[in-house]
């Protein structure tokens, strides 16, 4: 585990908060491939900060394709107490800003990658490097398109967040939206006679929570999960410039995660649906009333089932007879929507490390991944 353990002190050291740039660390994992043989594709995003990477060895037919994100979440108003961007070593457990989520499994990948350069391989080994994974899985839904012509025919994915090694089969989609209110404005001595846009964000909330009502009543339900059913969240709320004066805009942000099998199309026709009977309201005052939808970024679930080849292959390789499902979102559903056999396993916990401040991961994990890739080597060696 040497080579893990120094490749993540060196991934650490990169701030690849999803806010800046992630180039530093793409240009590190592209020399490190590129001096083992690697094929390489690095597939850039439009506005030039940020970049993915494919990369292949070995055949071209066939093969395990493994994936990771290089973005890690904001350390910011955190009280850490160490430094979340260097590596530090105590004994049983490593600490740093993405030990968990999810450099230590681009470290696995990473080492993995050097031990295949040496190897005789009778299918490819294929890795993807993405960005924006934290913000909603942004930056692998624009390498799609090209990942698409790229990734040939993988027998196999594993994404892998953290799951401590468990062969995760399942997790919801989501949608964020904006919805902006349109009132009027006006001195609020005289407010009964304007339209308020904040009346309008209220009302729709209240709608909201119905619909949030009715998902946990009448959708469909999945009892692998905590939260068993689809769900509708409202995040931010805010309008209004002075007291004084009425609002004639007011802003939400909201959100739904939906099981794989409750189709989100239902899910935002009954949303419009809501803004359309808050609007017609506060028409007769206010021809101008009006609530503006705005589904700005998805991503979907994914729902193995639990007889697949793929779940028996990922229990093979995580020598586990165990399969979960998980609250969070990842880029499965984007490989799974590509045709490619997907499953989720990788080291540490997003419940008790990630995104939390000292976040670490134990050497136990990162040695169960480690042998996870060597039994990913044997099945694809000569």
């Amino acid at each position: 585990m040497t080579q893990t353990l120094q490749t993540l002190e060196q991934l650490i050291g990169f701030d690849t908060v999803s806010a800046k740039s992630n180039l530093q660390i793409v240009d590190f994992i592209e020399d490190f491939l590129k001096e083992r043989g690697f094929r390489l594709s690095r597939i850039d995003d439009d506005g030039g900060q940020k970049a993915g990477l494919y990369a292949e060895i070995g055949p071209t037919e066939g093969g395990i394709l493994l994936s990771g994100h290089t973005d890690v979440v904001p350390v910011t108003g955190q009280a850490w107490t160490r430094d979340p961007f260097r590596m530090t070593d105590e004994g049983e457990r490593v600490f740093g800003r993405g030990t968990t989520d999810m450099k230590g499994y681009l470290a696995c990948m990473l080492s993995a990658a050097d031990q295949a350069s040496k190897k005789e391989l009778k299918e490819p080994l294929k890795l993807v490097f993405s960005y924006d994974e934290e913000i909603g899985c942004v930056g692998i839904q624009k390498m799609a398109a090209q990942l698409s012509q790229l990734l040939g025919n993988p027998r196999a994915c594993l994404v892998g967040e953290p799951t401590e090694m468990q062969v995760a089969i399942g997790h919801k989609g989501k949608a964020a939206i904006k919805a902006v209110c349109h009132g009027q404005s006006g001195h609020s001595a005289l407010a009964p006679t304007f339209v308020n846009a904040l009346h309008l964000a209220a009302d729709f909330v209240v709608e909201l929570k119905g619909i949030q009502d009715w998902l946990r009543e009448h959708g469909t339900r999945d009892e692998a999960y905590d939260i068993a059913y689809s769900t509708v969240h409202v995040g931010k709320l805010s309008g209004g410039t002075a007291l004084n004066i009425v609002p004639d805009r007011a802003e939400l942000v909201f959100e739904y995660r939906h099981l794989a099998a409750e189709p989100p199309d239902g899910i935002m026709d009954r949303i419009q649906e809501a803004a359309d009977r808050v609007s017609d309201r506060y028409r007769e005052a206010s021809s101008g009333a009006s609530i503006e939808l705005d589904r700005y970024n998805a991503y979907p679930g994914i729902d193995v089932p639990a007889d697949a080849g793929i779940v028996a292959l990922g229990q093979k390789l995580a020598e586990t007879d165990r399969v979960t499902k998980v609250a969070f979102g990842t880029e499965a559903g984007v490989f799974d929507t590509l045709g490619i056999p997907t499953v989720v396993c990788g080291p540490g916990s997003m419940e008790g490390q990630g995104h939390k401040p000292d976040e670490f991961i134990s050497k136990d994990q990162l040695a169960a991944c480690d042998r996870m890739m060597d039994r990913v080597l044997d099945d694809i060696t000569t």
